[in-house]
């Protein structure tokens, strides 16, 4: 089984913008950790943009600081940096058919909103026949209050974990996943 990283939207919106990520403590650098070990095992990272395609949007516009990619992001090495609109990395790009072209059979998820982006991509994974692999120390979040309700990082953060652990992915440390690859 080939296996591939994908670093997703670790983007300056979230260190310096609207939606500071405040958990786990320490996730930028686990990604980061991530990434230089699948690069030295020779598994391909993908690393994956979110653009909000809404002209007068104020987060994730694109060709704004903050929709550029975290500097320590573009320092290391990416095979390929794939752009989405919405918070599913498989709608509307290329990334299945790179999965497949290059026989791609297991992903492993890190970087940012844990319940939106990466919830949304392991899932679409999971539908596509895909192994999925979670980095609970290396994906994050941050509290959430809206007409709904309000919900902590912590606890936010570990629902996304015990659901993705339950059905659609094996959920795993960064030194876990390490050991395994």
């Amino acid at each position: 089984m080939k296996e591939a990283l994908l670093v997703i939207d670790v983007q300056n919106e979230y260190f310096t913008g609207q939606l500071p990520i405040t958990y786990p403590p320490g996730s930028f650098e686990k990604i980061l950790v991530a990434m230089d070990h699948a690069h030295a095992t020779h598994m391909p990272v993908l690393v994956i943009q979110h653009s909000n395609p809404v002209p007068e949007a104020t987060a994730f516009r694109k060709g704004t600081r903050g929709w550029e990619l975290h500097d320590e992001i573009k320092q290391r090495h990416t095979n390929i940096i794939i752009e989405k609109n919405l918070p599913g990395s498989f709608t509307g790009t290329n990334l299945d058919g790179w999965l497949k072209e290059h026989n791609i059979s297991v992903i492993t998820i890190a970087g940012y909103m844990t319940q939106m982006c990466c919830d949304t991509t392991a899932r679409q994974a999971f539908h596509r026949g895909y192994t999925v692999n979670f980095l609970s120390d290396a994906t994050g979040t941050l509290s959430i209050k809206n007409t709904a309700g309000t919900i902590s990082d912590a606890d936010l953060h570990r629902a996304i974990l015990v659901t993705q652990q339950q059905r659609f992915s094996r959920v795993l440390t960064t030194a876990e996943w390490m050991q395994r690859t």
